[in-house]
Protein backbone atom coordinates (compact mmCIF):
# COMPACT_ATOMS: atom_id res chain seq x y z
CA UNK A 1 0.00 0.00 0.00
CA UNK A 2 1.99 2.84 -1.79
CA UNK A 3 1.65 6.38 -0.58
CA UNK A 4 2.43 9.06 -3.29
CA UNK A 5 4.16 12.36 -3.54
CA UNK A 6 2.58 14.40 -6.19
CA UNK A 7 2.81 18.71 -7.08
CA UNK A 8 -0.47 20.43 -5.06
CA UNK A 9 -0.17 20.52 -1.66
CA UNK A 10 -4.25 21.34 -1.09
CA UNK A 11 -4.83 18.30 -2.48
CA UNK A 12 -4.91 15.12 -0.53
CA UNK A 13 -6.36 11.89 -1.83
CA UNK A 14 -9.49 9.95 -0.22
CA UNK A 15 -7.14 7.38 1.69
CA UNK A 16 -5.20 10.16 3.78
CA UNK A 17 -1.55 9.99 2.35
CA UNK A 18 -0.21 13.36 1.98
CA UNK A 19 0.47 14.87 -1.77
CA UNK A 20 3.29 17.16 -2.06
CA UNK A 21 4.65 18.70 1.12
CA UNK A 22 5.37 16.29 3.87
CA UNK A 23 3.59 13.10 3.50
CA UNK A 24 1.91 11.52 6.80
CA UNK A 25 2.08 8.03 7.42
CA UNK A 26 0.85 5.78 4.78
CA UNK A 27 -0.23 2.49 6.23
CA UNK A 28 -1.50 1.31 9.06
CA UNK A 29 -0.64 -2.62 10.71
CA UNK A 30 -1.96 -5.26 8.36
CA UNK A 31 -3.68 -8.38 10.45
CA UNK A 32 -1.83 -11.21 8.06
CA UNK A 33 -5.10 -12.99 9.37
CA UNK A 34 -7.75 -11.13 7.84
CA UNK A 35 -5.99 -11.25 4.49
CA UNK A 36 -6.82 -14.61 4.28
CA UNK A 37 -10.28 -13.24 4.37
CA UNK A 38 -9.30 -10.80 1.70
CA UNK A 39 -10.22 -7.60 3.90
CA UNK A 40 -6.54 -5.77 3.08
CA UNK A 41 -6.30 -2.26 3.69
CA UNK A 42 -6.59 0.15 0.65
CA UNK A 43 -3.55 2.76 -0.41
CA UNK A 44 -2.96 5.85 -1.46
CA UNK A 45 -0.94 6.22 -5.11
CA UNK A 46 -1.02 8.43 -7.53
CA UNK A 47 -0.04 8.14 -11.37
CA UNK A 48 0.39 10.88 -13.99
CA UNK A 49 -0.09 10.16 -17.49
CA UNK A 50 -0.01 11.73 -21.15
CA UNK A 51 -3.34 10.92 -21.96
CA UNK A 52 -6.69 9.07 -20.17
CA UNK A 53 -7.31 5.81 -20.90
CA UNK A 54 -10.75 4.71 -22.43
CA UNK A 55 -12.51 1.60 -20.65
CA UNK A 56 -10.49 -1.57 -19.95
CA UNK A 57 -7.20 -0.32 -21.48
CA UNK A 58 -4.87 -2.85 -19.40
CA UNK A 59 -4.43 -5.40 -22.76
CA UNK A 60 -1.65 -7.58 -21.14
CA UNK A 61 -0.73 -7.69 -17.46
CA UNK A 62 2.28 -9.46 -18.44
CA UNK A 63 4.03 -6.34 -20.79
CA UNK A 64 6.21 -8.77 -23.25
CA UNK A 65 7.49 -4.97 -24.47
CA UNK A 66 8.20 -1.99 -22.69
CA UNK A 67 5.19 0.12 -21.84
CA UNK A 68 4.79 4.01 -20.96
CA UNK A 69 3.40 4.81 -17.46
CA UNK A 70 4.48 8.00 -14.97
CA UNK A 71 5.73 7.52 -11.80
CA UNK A 72 5.48 9.24 -8.27
CA UNK A 73 7.18 8.41 -4.95
CA UNK A 74 6.70 6.77 -1.62
CA UNK A 75 8.12 6.26 1.19
CA UNK A 76 8.38 2.86 2.27
CA UNK A 77 6.29 0.00 3.00
CA UNK A 78 5.29 0.51 6.38
CA UNK A 79 4.69 -2.13 9.25
CA UNK A 80 4.53 -5.05 9.14
CA UNK A 81 4.01 -6.39 5.20
CA UNK A 82 4.05 -5.10 2.42
CA UNK A 83 1.30 -6.02 -0.54
CA UNK A 84 3.56 -8.71 -1.25
CA UNK A 85 3.22 -10.38 2.46
CA UNK A 86 7.03 -9.38 3.03
CA UNK A 87 8.78 -6.84 5.62
CA UNK A 88 10.38 -4.08 4.10
CA UNK A 89 13.39 -4.77 6.37
CA UNK A 90 13.28 -8.70 4.57
CA UNK A 91 13.29 -7.82 0.95
CA UNK A 92 16.26 -8.56 -1.38
CA UNK A 93 16.37 -4.80 -2.69
CA UNK A 94 15.12 -1.84 -0.95
CA UNK A 95 14.71 -1.02 -4.82
CA UNK A 96 11.07 -1.79 -4.67
CA UNK A 97 7.88 -0.63 -6.63
CA UNK A 98 4.15 -0.52 -6.27
CA UNK A 99 1.55 -1.46 -8.63
CA UNK A 100 -1.80 -0.56 -9.40
CA UNK A 101 -4.43 -3.04 -8.05
CA UNK A 102 -7.76 -1.66 -10.03
CA UNK A 103 -7.58 -0.61 -14.55
CA UNK A 104 -10.86 1.49 -14.12
CA UNK A 105 -10.66 4.33 -16.21
CA UNK A 106 -13.21 7.04 -15.36
CA UNK A 107 -14.18 5.20 -12.25
CA UNK A 108 -12.92 6.89 -8.88
CA UNK A 109 -15.30 5.28 -6.53
CA UNK A 110 -15.41 1.30 -6.66
CA UNK A 111 -13.46 -0.45 -4.86
CA UNK A 112 -13.91 -4.44 -4.88
CA UNK A 113 -12.90 -6.52 -1.99
CA UNK A 114 -9.82 -8.14 -2.45
CA UNK A 115 -8.44 -10.42 -3.70
CA UNK A 116 -10.70 -9.63 -6.52
CA UNK A 117 -12.94 -12.54 -8.01
CA UNK A 118 -12.26 -13.81 -11.19
CA UNK A 119 -15.05 -12.35 -13.06
CA UNK A 120 -13.52 -9.19 -12.71
CA UNK A 121 -10.41 -9.57 -14.68
CA UNK A 122 -11.05 -6.59 -16.77
CA UNK A 123 -10.91 -4.42 -13.82
CA UNK A 124 -7.89 -5.64 -12.33
CA UNK A 125 -4.75 -3.22 -12.83
CA UNK A 126 -1.00 -4.72 -13.35
CA UNK A 127 -1.22 -6.32 -9.51
CA UNK A 128 -3.50 -8.89 -11.30
CA UNK A 129 -4.53 -9.79 -7.54
CA UNK A 130 -1.15 -9.63 -5.93
CA UNK A 131 0.64 -12.36 -9.12
CA UNK A 132 3.22 -9.63 -10.25
CA UNK A 133 4.99 -10.31 -6.83
CA UNK A 134 8.17 -10.58 -6.41
CA UNK A 135 8.76 -9.72 -10.15
CA UNK A 136 11.72 -7.45 -11.26
CA UNK A 137 11.25 -4.26 -13.38
CA UNK A 138 13.33 -2.38 -15.58
CA UNK A 139 12.43 1.40 -15.36
CA UNK A 140 13.71 3.77 -17.36
CA UNK A 141 13.00 8.23 -16.40
CA UNK A 142 11.39 9.57 -19.25
CA UNK A 143 9.97 13.20 -19.36
CA UNK A 144 8.63 15.79 -16.89
CA UNK A 145 5.36 17.20 -16.73
CA UNK A 146 5.71 21.64 -16.39
CA UNK A 147 2.13 21.85 -15.98
CA UNK A 148 -0.31 20.89 -13.09
CA UNK A 149 -0.68 16.76 -12.08
CA UNK A 150 -2.65 16.58 -9.55
CA UNK A 151 -4.58 13.28 -9.84
CA UNK A 152 -7.96 15.34 -9.68
CA UNK A 153 -10.59 13.00 -11.25
CA UNK A 154 -12.25 13.44 -14.58
CA UNK A 155 -9.39 15.80 -15.66
CA UNK A 156 -6.18 15.64 -18.19
CA UNK A 157 -2.95 14.90 -16.90
CA UNK A 158 -0.07 17.71 -17.33
CA UNK A 159 -2.55 20.66 -17.47
CA UNK A 160 -1.44 23.89 -18.58
CA UNK A 161 1.73 22.19 -19.13
CA UNK A 162 4.02 20.12 -21.40
CA UNK A 163 6.33 17.15 -21.15
CA UNK A 164 10.03 18.43 -21.30
CA UNK A 165 13.45 16.30 -20.73
CA UNK A 166 16.52 16.66 -18.39
CA UNK A 167 19.54 15.40 -17.44
CA UNK A 168 18.23 12.87 -15.94
CA UNK A 169 16.08 11.38 -18.92
CA UNK A 170 17.43 7.51 -20.01
CA UNK A 171 18.51 7.20 -16.10
CA UNK A 172 17.57 3.53 -15.59
CA UNK A 173 16.96 1.00 -12.27
CA UNK A 174 16.08 -2.38 -12.12
CA UNK A 175 13.62 -2.64 -9.25
CA UNK A 176 11.17 -5.03 -7.21
CA UNK A 177 7.51 -5.14 -7.03
CA UNK A 178 6.75 -5.20 -3.28
CA UNK A 179 3.62 -3.60 -3.10
CA UNK A 180 -0.15 -2.34 -4.11
CA UNK A 181 -2.13 0.59 -4.30
CA UNK A 182 -5.43 0.98 -5.44
CA UNK A 183 -6.58 4.54 -4.79
CA UNK A 184 -9.60 6.04 -6.23
CA UNK A 185 -7.81 9.44 -7.64
CA UNK A 186 -7.27 9.51 -11.52
CA UNK A 187 -4.01 8.92 -11.25
CA UNK A 188 -4.62 5.40 -9.90
CA UNK A 189 -7.08 4.58 -12.10
CA UNK A 190 -6.41 6.25 -15.46
CA UNK A 191 -3.24 4.76 -16.33
CA UNK A 192 -2.86 1.26 -16.20
CA UNK A 193 1.25 1.36 -16.36
CA UNK A 194 1.96 3.77 -13.40
CA UNK A 195 4.70 2.63 -10.99
CA UNK A 196 4.94 3.73 -7.25
CA UNK A 197 8.55 4.06 -6.55
CA UNK A 198 10.35 4.01 -3.42
CA UNK A 199 11.71 7.36 -2.70
CA UNK A 200 15.32 6.25 -1.53
CA UNK A 201 15.56 4.57 -5.00
CA UNK A 202 15.29 8.06 -6.94
CA UNK A 203 19.14 8.52 -6.67
CA UNK A 204 20.06 5.35 -7.56
CA UNK A 205 18.97 5.56 -10.56
CA UNK A 206 22.10 5.04 -13.46
CA UNK A 207 23.09 6.85 -16.42
CA UNK A 208 26.55 7.14 -17.75
CA UNK A 209 27.70 4.14 -15.39
CA UNK A 210 27.15 6.32 -12.76
CA UNK A 211 23.86 7.25 -9.85
CA UNK A 212 22.11 10.17 -10.92
CA UNK A 213 22.82 11.50 -6.86
CA UNK A 214 20.18 14.35 -7.01
CA UNK A 215 17.04 13.25 -8.49
CA UNK A 216 15.42 14.37 -5.37
CA UNK A 217 11.76 14.67 -4.51
CA UNK A 218 11.65 18.38 -5.47
CA UNK A 219 13.06 17.36 -8.70
CA UNK A 220 10.93 14.87 -9.25
CA UNK A 221 7.92 16.25 -10.91
CA UNK A 222 6.04 13.46 -12.00
CA UNK A 223 7.88 12.02 -14.62
CA UNK A 224 6.41 9.22 -16.93
CA UNK A 225 8.77 6.41 -16.73
CA UNK A 226 9.22 3.17 -19.28
CA UNK A 227 9.54 -0.35 -18.27
CA UNK A 228 8.94 -3.97 -18.40
CA UNK A 229 9.32 -6.86 -16.46
CA UNK A 230 12.61 -8.79 -16.12
CA UNK A 231 14.21 -12.02 -14.55
CA UNK A 232 16.09 -11.55 -11.47
CA UNK A 233 18.81 -9.56 -12.53
CA UNK A 234 22.26 -11.07 -11.81
CA UNK A 235 20.32 -13.93 -9.54
CA UNK A 236 22.61 -16.38 -7.46
CA UNK A 237 22.02 -18.83 -4.56
CA UNK A 238 18.14 -19.96 -3.83
CA UNK A 239 14.77 -19.00 -2.01
CA UNK A 240 14.50 -17.47 0.92
CA UNK A 241 11.54 -18.85 3.35
CA UNK A 242 10.19 -17.21 6.43
CA UNK A 243 6.56 -18.07 8.57
CA UNK A 244 4.58 -14.80 9.32
CA UNK A 245 3.23 -13.52 12.12
CA UNK A 246 0.56 -15.59 14.16
CA UNK A 247 1.53 -18.68 12.12
CA UNK A 248 0.91 -21.90 13.67
CA UNK A 249 0.21 -25.54 12.98
CA UNK A 250 -3.12 -25.13 12.28
CA UNK A 251 -2.21 -22.19 10.21
CA UNK A 252 1.34 -22.41 8.71
CA UNK A 253 1.67 -19.25 6.68
CA UNK A 254 4.90 -19.06 4.86
CA UNK A 255 6.29 -15.72 2.75
CA UNK A 256 8.92 -16.79 0.09
CA UNK A 257 11.65 -14.17 -1.50
CA UNK A 258 14.47 -14.00 -3.05
CA UNK A 259 12.64 -15.74 -6.10
CA UNK A 260 14.01 -16.24 -9.84
CA UNK A 261 11.35 -14.87 -11.47
CA UNK A 262 8.06 -14.66 -9.24
CA UNK A 263 5.46 -16.31 -7.93
CA UNK A 264 2.54 -17.77 -8.97
CA UNK A 265 1.80 -20.84 -7.58
CA UNK A 266 3.01 -22.45 -4.05
CA UNK A 267 2.84 -26.77 -4.29
CA UNK A 268 2.93 -28.46 -0.60
CA UNK A 269 3.17 -32.26 -0.57
CA UNK A 270 0.73 -33.93 2.18
CA UNK A 271 0.02 -37.55 2.71
CA UNK A 272 1.47 -38.35 -0.59
CA UNK A 273 0.63 -36.01 -3.26
CA UNK A 274 1.35 -32.44 -4.27
CA UNK A 275 -1.55 -29.87 -3.15
CA UNK A 276 -1.95 -26.01 -4.57
CA UNK A 277 -2.29 -23.94 -1.56
CA UNK A 278 -4.06 -20.86 -0.67
CA UNK A 279 -2.73 -17.32 -1.29
CA UNK A 280 -2.72 -15.32 2.08
CA UNK A 281 -5.23 -12.73 0.95
CA UNK A 282 -4.18 -11.29 -2.35
CA UNK A 283 -0.54 -10.95 -0.85
CA UNK A 284 1.26 -12.64 -4.04
CA UNK A 285 4.50 -14.07 -1.78
CA UNK A 286 2.24 -15.30 1.21
CA UNK A 287 0.47 -18.80 1.45
CA UNK A 288 -0.73 -20.90 3.75
CA UNK A 289 0.80 -24.75 3.51
CA UNK A 290 -0.28 -27.95 5.04
CA UNK A 291 2.27 -30.58 6.47
CA UNK A 292 3.33 -33.66 4.87
CA UNK A 293 1.11 -34.88 7.29
CA UNK A 294 -2.64 -33.17 8.37
CA UNK A 295 -1.63 -30.52 11.22
CA UNK A 296 2.11 -31.85 11.77
CA UNK A 297 5.60 -29.97 12.20
CA UNK A 298 7.08 -31.28 8.63
CA UNK A 299 6.79 -29.14 5.12
CA UNK A 300 7.78 -30.01 2.05
CA UNK A 301 6.86 -27.27 -1.31
CA UNK A 302 7.48 -26.50 -3.81
CA UNK A 303 7.46 -23.00 -6.09
CA UNK A 304 6.16 -22.50 -9.99
CA UNK A 305 6.84 -18.39 -11.25
CA UNK A 306 4.85 -16.67 -13.31
CA UNK A 307 5.24 -19.02 -16.18
CA UNK A 308 3.60 -21.43 -13.77
CA UNK A 309 7.18 -23.63 -14.57
CA UNK A 310 8.84 -25.76 -11.60
CA UNK A 311 11.88 -23.53 -10.32
CA UNK A 312 15.02 -25.33 -10.08
CA UNK A 313 14.14 -28.42 -12.44
CA UNK A 314 11.24 -29.02 -9.49
CA UNK A 315 13.50 -28.99 -6.44
CA UNK A 316 11.86 -29.72 -3.11
CA UNK A 317 12.41 -27.72 -0.15
CA UNK A 318 12.05 -29.27 3.35
CA UNK A 319 11.97 -27.58 6.97
CA UNK A 320 10.11 -27.61 9.87
CA UNK A 321 7.59 -24.93 11.92
CA UNK A 322 10.17 -23.06 14.06
CA UNK A 323 11.00 -24.23 17.72
CA UNK A 324 12.02 -20.12 18.23
CA UNK A 325 7.70 -20.03 17.66
CA UNK A 326 6.73 -22.13 20.16
CA UNK A 327 3.07 -22.51 19.32
CA UNK A 328 2.84 -19.43 17.44
CA UNK A 329 4.98 -17.01 15.62
CA UNK A 330 5.71 -13.68 16.98
CA UNK A 331 7.54 -11.65 14.94
CA UNK A 332 6.09 -10.21 11.51
CA UNK A 333 8.75 -12.77 9.64
CA UNK A 334 10.89 -15.80 11.00
CA UNK A 335 13.50 -16.96 8.58
CA UNK A 336 13.50 -20.90 8.13
CA UNK A 337 16.40 -23.25 7.21
CA UNK A 338 15.73 -26.09 4.77
CA UNK A 339 17.12 -29.18 2.63
CA UNK A 340 16.30 -29.50 -0.76
CA UNK A 341 15.77 -32.81 -3.06
CA UNK A 342 14.99 -33.76 -6.49
CA UNK A 343 11.88 -35.65 -4.57
CA UNK A 344 9.85 -35.41 -1.83
CA UNK A 345 10.31 -37.52 1.41
CA UNK A 346 7.23 -38.07 3.55
CA UNK A 347 7.97 -39.71 6.98
CA UNK A 348 4.53 -40.57 7.30
CA UNK A 349 4.40 -42.06 4.18
CA UNK A 350 6.68 -45.10 5.20
CA UNK A 351 5.52 -46.03 8.80
CA UNK A 352 9.61 -47.49 9.40
CA UNK A 353 10.83 -44.00 8.90
CA UNK A 354 9.41 -43.09 12.08
CA UNK A 355 11.85 -42.93 15.10
CA UNK A 356 11.74 -44.18 18.63
CA UNK A 357 9.55 -42.54 21.54
CA UNK A 358 10.03 -42.24 24.58
CA UNK A 359 7.43 -41.36 27.60
CA UNK A 360 8.01 -40.34 31.40
CA UNK A 361 5.42 -39.78 33.77
CA UNK A 362 5.46 -36.76 36.56
CA UNK A 363 2.53 -36.45 39.16
CA UNK A 364 1.82 -32.59 39.18
CA UNK A 365 -0.85 -32.95 42.18
CA UNK A 366 -2.71 -35.37 44.35
CA UNK A 367 -5.65 -35.56 47.08
CA UNK A 368 -6.71 -37.64 49.33
CA UNK A 369 -9.01 -39.44 46.67
CA UNK A 370 -6.96 -38.32 43.19
CA UNK A 371 -4.45 -37.43 41.10
CA UNK A 372 -3.25 -35.11 38.25
CA UNK A 373 0.13 -36.21 35.74
CA UNK A 374 1.87 -34.79 32.52
CA UNK A 375 3.31 -37.19 30.39
CA UNK A 376 5.99 -36.17 28.14
CA UNK A 377 6.58 -37.81 24.66
CA UNK A 378 10.18 -37.63 23.60
CA UNK A 379 11.76 -38.78 20.27
CA UNK A 380 15.32 -39.70 20.02
CA UNK A 381 17.67 -38.54 17.12
CA UNK A 382 15.31 -39.56 14.38
CA UNK A 383 11.42 -38.07 13.97
CA UNK A 384 8.18 -39.52 15.71
CA UNK A 385 5.18 -39.81 12.95
CA UNK A 386 2.56 -40.63 15.42
CA UNK A 387 2.36 -42.25 18.38
CA UNK A 388 0.87 -44.45 21.10
CA UNK A 389 1.51 -44.15 25.17
CA UNK A 390 0.26 -47.37 27.05
CA UNK A 391 0.23 -48.24 30.96
CA UNK A 392 -1.98 -50.40 33.21
CA UNK A 393 -4.39 -48.63 36.15
CA UNK A 394 -3.72 -49.59 39.92
CA UNK A 395 -6.15 -51.74 41.25
CA UNK A 396 -7.91 -48.83 42.66
CA UNK A 397 -7.26 -46.37 40.27
CA UNK A 398 -9.70 -44.97 37.18
CA UNK A 399 -8.91 -42.45 34.64
CA UNK A 400 -10.43 -39.33 34.05
CA UNK A 401 -10.25 -36.52 31.72
CA UNK A 402 -6.95 -36.49 29.32
CA UNK A 403 -5.78 -33.47 27.16
CA UNK A 404 -4.01 -32.88 24.10
CA UNK A 405 -4.40 -36.79 23.26
CA UNK A 406 -7.28 -39.39 22.80
CA UNK A 407 -7.62 -42.01 25.25
CA UNK A 408 -9.27 -45.66 25.09
CA UNK A 409 -9.64 -47.59 28.74
CA UNK A 410 -10.12 -51.59 28.35
CA UNK A 411 -10.84 -52.60 31.73
CA UNK A 412 -7.39 -51.64 33.64
CA UNK A 413 -5.13 -51.12 29.92
CA UNK A 414 -5.20 -47.39 29.29
CA UNK A 415 -4.23 -46.58 25.39
CA UNK A 416 -3.38 -42.96 24.78
CA UNK A 417 -2.83 -41.39 21.43
CA UNK A 418 -1.71 -38.69 19.80
CA UNK A 419 -4.00 -35.71 18.29
CA UNK A 420 -3.72 -34.56 14.94
CA UNK A 421 -1.59 -31.09 16.16
CA UNK A 422 0.84 -33.02 17.99
CA UNK A 423 0.78 -36.26 15.86
CA UNK A 424 4.73 -34.99 14.47
CA UNK A 425 7.69 -34.93 17.24
CA UNK A 426 10.75 -33.06 15.93
CA UNK A 427 14.09 -35.33 16.26
CA UNK A 428 15.05 -34.70 19.58
CA UNK A 429 11.65 -32.60 20.85
CA UNK A 430 9.12 -33.84 22.72
CA UNK A 431 4.89 -33.38 23.37
CA UNK A 432 2.98 -33.25 26.53
CA UNK A 433 -0.48 -34.37 27.56
CA UNK A 434 -2.03 -34.13 30.47
CA UNK A 435 -4.54 -36.05 32.59
CA UNK A 436 -6.58 -36.57 35.99
CA UNK A 437 -7.59 -39.58 37.89
CA UNK A 438 -9.50 -41.23 40.74
CA UNK A 439 -7.43 -43.30 43.61
CA UNK A 440 -4.23 -43.79 45.13
CA UNK A 441 -1.23 -41.99 43.85
CA UNK A 442 1.32 -43.95 42.11
CA UNK A 443 3.76 -43.61 38.66
CA UNK A 444 3.16 -46.29 36.50
CA UNK A 445 5.78 -47.90 34.11
CA UNK A 446 4.84 -46.55 30.39
CA UNK A 447 5.42 -47.95 26.54
CA UNK A 448 5.72 -46.33 24.01
CA UNK A 449 5.64 -46.81 20.27
CA UNK A 450 5.64 -44.98 17.05
CA UNK A 451 3.21 -44.62 14.66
Amino acid sequence: MAMIDATRPDHASASGAGVSGTPRQHRQMRNVRLAVLGLIGLCAAAVVFVVQFPANALVSKETPEPVTGNATWFYGLGMPYGGCGMPQVNLESQDFVALNVYDLPGDYSTFYNRPMDASLADEMGMWDNGHNCGRWVRVTIGDYCTGTNDGATNEAFCREGSWVTDDYNGATLDMLVADSCGDGNAWCRDDPYHLDLARDSLNRFVKDGSPVGDMDPDSWNNRQIEWQFIEAPDYTGDIKIGFLQSAQVWWPAISVSHLPNGIHDVEYYQNGTWQSALMNGDMGQAYIIGGTAESGTQFQIRIRDVNDELINDGRVYSFTFPDSCGTSCNGAYTETEYTTSTEPVTPSADPSTSGICTAEYVTTGSWPDGFMATVTVSADDVAVEGWTVRWTLGADQTLGDVWDAVKSVDGSEVTVTNVAWNRTIEAGSSRTFGLVGTGTTSVPALTCTSP
